[in-house]
């Protein structure tokens, strides 16, 4: 059994094109020999965003904490912690912390995709 904290200290930051003061922690991953998701922790600082973009894959997320606004095809929604989105496949979409103290979420992705490593994005 492999057991990690979220850590907001051992995050990185992310440095896919347009994510603007964006930390990641990738919790289980291709590393670890998970076979079907990774699973990843992001820190959001205020004023920060994740990278307006879309992917051939979905992922869930759930808001730990703080307060963010969630982009999907153009719809714009305020989240908190304790919420769980679904983010359609090819949906263009984006994470923006508009609040005054840092956001974090998780996010689940295939494996197999490329932001399943530390050096990609959301």
């Amino acid at each position: 059994m492999l057991i990690r904290h979220a850590d907001p200290a051992a995050t990185t930051p992310v440095t896919m094109t347009g994510a603007k003061d964006v930390t990641m922690q990738v919790m289980v991953g291709r590393d670890d020999n998970a076979p079907n998701f990774a699973m990843r922790h992001f820190v959001v600082a205020p004023g920060g965003h994740t990278p307006h973009h879309a992917h051939p894959y979905e992922h869930e997320v759930f808001i730990v904490e703080g307060e963010l606004e969630a982009e999907c095809d153009g719809e714009t929604r305020t989240v908190t912690g304790g919420d769980v989105l679904l983010v359609p496949s090819e949906a263009v979409h984006q994470f923006r912390n508009a609040s005054a103290a840092p956001a974090r979420f998780l996010c689940l992705v295939p494996v197999t995709s490329d932001c399943g490593q530390p050096v990609s994005g959301s």
